[in-house]
């Protein structure tokens, strides 16, 4: 089964944290060893795991995906935000977490980011989680 977590941006350019809505699923999957599919079903939103104890890491990387990719340099997409397309393919849409002893095995400074390159939105976030139910 597939679940999703629906997220609202605020800013054109963001990143939210999602680790808590994604460590409940886990928790209400009763999974004990297994994966985490993350998936975004947008082609100018991305997913990434990083740092979430300071948020000075988020803004450092906000700011260098805009120094690399400007917002206006000339592309030729006419509705203006190929900037968030170009940014969603460097990022990427999905990733993979580990479960084990029923828990999301980031490490100790990760969480789990849906990043945002053209907002604010409504946006959404399909989760798959497989594998043995805990004992």
């Amino acid at each position: 089964m597939i679940k999703h977590v629906n997220v609202k941006t605020g800013a054109r350019v963001d990143l939210i944290d999602i680790t808590s809505e994604i460590e409940g699923l886990v928790e209400e999957s009763e999974v004990g060893e297994g994966v985490c599919y993350l998936y975004v079903p947008h082609t100018t939103a991305g997913i990434t795991i990083n740092e979430g104890a300071d948020p000075s890491v988020r803004r450092d990387i906000i700011h260098t995906l805009q120094k690399i990719v400007p917002r206006d340099a000339g592309y030729a997409h006419m509705e203006g935000n190929s900037d968030a397309h170009i940014k969603s393919s460097l990022v990427g849409t999905s990733t993979i977490v580990l479960i084990e002893q029923g828990r999301l095995q980031l490490g100790t400074w990760q969480s789990i980011f849906f990043c945002e390159f053209d907002g604010p939105r409504d946006r959404r976030v399909a989760v798959k989680i497989m594998g043995s139910k805990e004992p």
